[in-house]
């Protein structure tokens, strides 16, 4: 049986390419995909051609989804064909010592599985074990795929220690920045977001946002924040949800003293920050860096979306088939809307 798939064959060159659906192994299950959604990683895989960690050109990319249970290898308890499910894009070894340490996201071992544009994928066994859950039939395969991305955003909150009252700032209000604003306003704190873009900035104050700073059209970021804060100090906690290090270098100075700044945003891999040292020595301030989720967040991220506490219906605002899989991702590279789904042929109800 063939599928319809997005190959990825170099910067800015995908492809659409009949393949044969994949036959679940052992412990293994082939999902049949309702819904993928683009997101900021895959942008960057598109243009670079790419990822070191995730995917070796040519092949199949995405990696936010959720489908049916379309066929289950030998040994597979608890799934059944036709049962709704989202995945995340990876598992932990639980073996190693960054596993042992209570720091799965860490995994010196870690399983990354990519293939979300297209018709099927297959979920690894340990994937099935540890990241592969049933959702609601009344939440739609588009909702279901933000699972992947929120748990992240969940991961660098917990990280993030936020207080009943803090004044937090978001640099960036792209999905992951509007995940923290969410997150935020869950934990009681008063939020400011930043970003370059009238949409999106739009777009937070709907979900709560009680500043928004749009970074194009003020001389000094950093001092148009502070001045936001209760005596002009700064952030209790200062999150950096772009990528750049002329950001981050702005994030850390954002932060009052004793603050806690969350430098989130991969950035190119090679890049450098200056900090000072006195600010970091004087004024206590807690640089942090959080990466990628664990099991642990991925079960919170599920149940926040089927609980109504994130507002999903904000995040995807765009749908295109997979046939146009190289203008959804040019959409989210020219930061046109928020999310895309991206829908494949005779995708489950």
């Amino acid at each position: 049986m063939k599928m319809l798939a997005g190959v990825l064959y170099g910067p800015s060159d995908v492809r659409m390419e009949e393949r044969e659906v994949p036959e679940p192994k052992d412990g293994e299950v082939l999902v049949r995909i309702g819904a993928a959604t683009t997101c900021g990683t895959d942008a960057k895989v598109y243009l670079r051609g790419g990822h070191p960690r995730m995917i070796k050109a040519p092949d199949v990319f995405g990696h936010e989804f959720a489908g049916v249970v379309h066929k289950t290898g030998a040994g597979v308890g608890g799934f059944e064909p036709g049962m709704k499910v989202v995945a995340a894009n990876s598992a932990p070894c639980n073996r190693c010592f960054q596993c042992k340490d209570d720091r799965q996201s860490m995994c010196e071992d870690l399983l990354f599985i990519n293939g979300a544009y297209a018709q099927y994928v297959i979920i690894p066994e340990r994937i099935v074990q540890q990241n592969l859950l049933p959702i609601s039939d009344d939440l739609s395969y588009a909702h279901a795929a933000l699972v992947e991305p929120l748990a992240c955003a969940v991961h660098g909150i917990v990280e993030s220690g936020i207080r009943l009252g803090d004044t937090v700032v978001i640099n960036g209000a792209g999905p992951i920045g509007l995940f923290f604003l969410q997150l935020a306003k869950l934990k009681g704190a008063r939020v400011i977001t930043c970003d370059l873009s009238e949409e999106r900035l739009a777009t937070a104050s709907k979900l709560g946002a009680d500043e928004t700073v749009d970074a194009s059209k003020v001389d000094d970021q950093v001092a148009t924040v502070k001045s936001l804060t209760e005596g002009g100090r700064g952030a209790d906690v200062a999150i950096e949800a772009v990528g750049s290090p002329q950001v981050w270098e702005r994030t850390i100075l954002m932060a009052r003293k004793g603050g806690t700044v969350n430098l989130f945003g991969g950035c190119k891999p090679g890049s450098t920050i200056t900090v000072s040292t006195d600010l970091v020595h004087y004024s206590e301030v807690t640089l942090k860096a959080v990466f990628h989720h664990t099991p642990r967040h991925i079960k919170i991220a599920l149940d926040l979306i089927e609980g109504g506490d994130i507002i999903a219906e904000a995040f995807v605002t765009a749908t295109r088939p997979l046939e146009e899989l190289a203008e959804a991702l040019e959409m989210i590279v020219n930061h046109q809307g928020i999310k895309t789904a991206v829908i494949p042929p005779d995708a489950p109800e």
